[in-house]
């Protein structure tokens, strides 16, 4: 008995001392299970996850189970042992990274998702937004279109200064058989005054027979141009009163380029457009048409390029007869494949009198027929005071001589003796 107390008294002497040397691998162990309790608390899954894939992790894990190993069962220390072969030692390598899950995966595929539409419900396509830049661009178009329109009514505004509606009214009133030349006439002057910026001057020039109005015409034009720009910017010139034969032809240049130049210098100022209507043109020296000349070129200053030129003659008047007699048989007044190749014949002729005709519009007149010659007599009877019988009108216009070409008949003088006929009466 004394043995068993004293052997059981050994024993009970050595228990305290294993359970003392057992107590602090227990407590490290109760304090790191304690530790990694409360982090997985704190953690979200995605974190845990991430935690258990961590070798440092693992290392721990493996601390745990080398702690059960000591305290359990065998069983214990083997399923131990096998977590420590399969655990991941740390490294500092972070190149390795963790393979992707199928949550990312899943996450990667729904990015662009695919949108199925039930077969009863209407596809719309989204709202679009409005852009500034469009804005912008509409207003620019605005402001562009409003330019324009302010330009058209400028030029509305500089056609209705001139007056040409009224100036073409009173040429058809008092001008006979001319219907194309007035037409060529105004759609030239309407087409230039319409703008007061210019690179070469209008330049027209009225050719045809004796008596056929271009005279007439230009004495119109004089009297409507000095009625709206007034009287210093209209210059009609008339060769045999102005440069006579007596007179020096150095004299003559000088004389009309003085005026020309005072002249267009003044509009220039005004902001107005000169005319200069130049009669009995085939009557000037080559010295004046030379001089004449230089003002129809383009490289000049600005004044003398805002100006118009009307040249009157009866350079091509022979030629204008012979075609126009040739034609006779052709309804009047003539159409516009006619008037084309009049100018084409015409324009040759005129060059070789003098090169300024390749410069100039080409404005053809043509043969009176003895209708309008009878109406020429009414209107200066008229104009006179005496009351123009119409039996009387016709004897005074059956005195004249006239061309007989295919039923037609064409006065060879025009109206140029209709005054001096009136006079004796």
């Amino acid at each position: 008995m004394d043995g068993w107390k004293s052997g059981s008294g050994s024993a009970a002497l050595k228990c305290p001392q294993k359970i003392s040397l057992l107590s602090s691998p227990v407590r490290a162990i109760i304090r790191l299970r304690r530790t990694a309790h409360m982090l997985k608390k704190g953690l979200s899954p995605t974190e845990r996850r991430t935690l258990q894939g961590d070798p440092q992790s693992k290392l721990l894990q493996r601390q745990i189970s080398l702690g059960k190993a000591k305290l359990g069962t065998a069983s214990a220390s083997i399923l131990s042992q096998a977590s420590f072969e399969k655990a991941q030692y740390f490294t500092f390598d972070t190149s390795v990274q963790p393979p992707p899950t199928r949550s990312n995966k899943r996450k990667k595929r729904s990015k662009n998702p695919r949108v199925l539409y039930p077969g009863s419900t209407r596809k719309y396509l989204p709202m679009e937004q409005k852009s500034k830049a469009k804005r912008c661009l509409l207003l620019l178009v605005g402001i562009v279109c409003f330019q324009i329109l302010n330009a058209i009514e400028n030029l509305d505004d500089n056609v209705l200064k001139y007056d040409l509606d009224g100036l073409e009214k009173m040429m058809h009133r008092e001008v006979f058989g001319q219907t194309v030349a007035i037409e060529s006439i105004m759609a030239l002057l309407k087409d230039y005054l319409a703008t007061h910026i210019h690179n070469k001057p209008l330049v027209i020039s009225f050719n045809g027979p004796s008596g056929v109005g271009k005279s007439h015409v230009g004495w119109l034009l004089a009297k409507h141009f000095r009625s709206v720009v007034g009287h210093n910017f209209v210059l009609h010139y008339f060769t045999m009163h102005h440069c006579p034969e007596e007179a020096s032809s150095l004299a003559c240049q000088l004389d009309l380029s003085e005026k020309i130049g005072d002249m267009v210098t003044q509009a220039e100022t005004e902001e107005k457009i000169p005319l200069f209507i130049l009669d009995e043109v085939e009557l000037m020296s080559p010295a004046l048409l030379e001089t004449l000349s230089r003002f129809f070129q383009m490289n000049q200053t600005n004044e003398f390029l805002n100006a118009v030129y009307i040249l009157i003659s009866k350079v091509g008047g022979k030629e204008i007869t012979n075609f126009l007699l040739q034609n006779a048989s052709t309804d009047l007044p003539l159409p516009q494949n006619k008037v084309e190749e009049l100018w084409t014949s015409l324009r040759p002729v005129l060059s070789h009198v003098h090169p300024l005709w390749g410069f100039v519009e080409i404005v053809p007149f043509v043969l009176l027929e003895k209708s309008h010659v009878q109406s020429c007599f009414y209107e200066e009877m008229m104009s006179e005071g005496i009351y123009p019988d119409q039996s009387h009108v016709e004897s005074l216009a059956s005195q004249l001589s006239y061309y007989v070409e295919g039923g037609r008949q064409y006065a060879v003088m025009g109206c140029k003796q209709v005054v001096a006929t009136v006079n004796l009466l």
